[in-house]
């Protein structure tokens, strides 16, 4: 789960990047190439970041709901954020009972 922990951090930090920093660049600093960089770089972390949903849903035995929040939650700007606590507690959970 760490390397699925890693990559929605990725994803994320992606997102926010895009959003927050090529966007405002490309409309007030006329830097159109910031958006195209960034904007690829987020595409394919968010199709590695939605295999992995796949793959660790799997793993984890989690419900087809719980999977599709996850994976929508690659598309909120700091959901990544949410999903990284929601796999700690479930990992914590885990250990108490073990």
């Amino acid at each position: 789960m760490k390397y699925f922990r890693a990559i929605s951090v990725l994803e994320g930090i992606s997102l926010i990047t895009l959003l927050f920093v090529a966007m405002p660049l490309r409309t007030y600093a006329d830097m159109h190439m910031a958006v195209t960089w960034v904007g690829w770089i987020h595409g394919i972390l968010f199709l590695i970041y939605a295999a992995a949903t796949v793959v660790a849903s799997h793993l984890r035995g989690w419900s087809v709901l719980k999977w599709l929040l996850v994976l929508i939650m690659g598309v909120v700007p700091f959901g990544f954020v949410y999903v990284d606590w929601m796999i700690r507690r479930e990992l914590t959970r885990e250990l108490q009972h073990a």
